[in-house]
């Protein structure tokens, strides 16, 4: 019989939301610094509002988030789960940006903001969950 290790909830949640909040105006940086560099943030015909990127982190972050909460309660290894199932997502999430509608330095300023998110996010939850 195995025994499940839970983390507590609280230190996760906090650390995921401010993970979420970090990674939200990182991304948002990232994502104005291009356009101040002559990158268009216009897909399929439509600007993105740097904003827009800003939300999409931590709407994305917090589905991470409730991820690895229930990996806490249901996983052997938690952390092990939760680092590799975000992984594999955030190389899914760099397909539509390669699919898009959109010049090549657009679609590389949007895959990079998917990898600068995962960067600060995924470490920051990982790290409070148990191995």
């Amino acid at each position: 019989m195995s025994v499940i290790t839970v983390a507590p909830a609280k230190p996760l949640i906090t650390g995921g939301l401010t993970a979420a909040a970090v990674a939200a105006a990182a991304t948002a940086t990232v994502a104005a610094a291009g356009e101040f560099a002559g990158i268009s943030l216009v897909v399929g015909g439509a600007p993105i509002p740097v904003s827009g990127f800003a939300v999409l982190t931590v709407i994305f972050s917090v589905v991470g988030l409730v991820l690895a909460l229930v990996l806490a309660r249901t996983a052997r290894r938690p952390r092990t789960a939760f680092v590799r199932t975000t992984i594999v997502l955030t190389a899914l999430s760099l397909v539509p940006d390669v699919l898009a509608d959109a010049s090549a330095a657009t679609k590389v300023l949007l895959m990079l903001t998917h990898v600068v998110a995962a960067a600060i996010v995924i470490p920051a939850i990982a790290r409070r969950l148990s191995a």
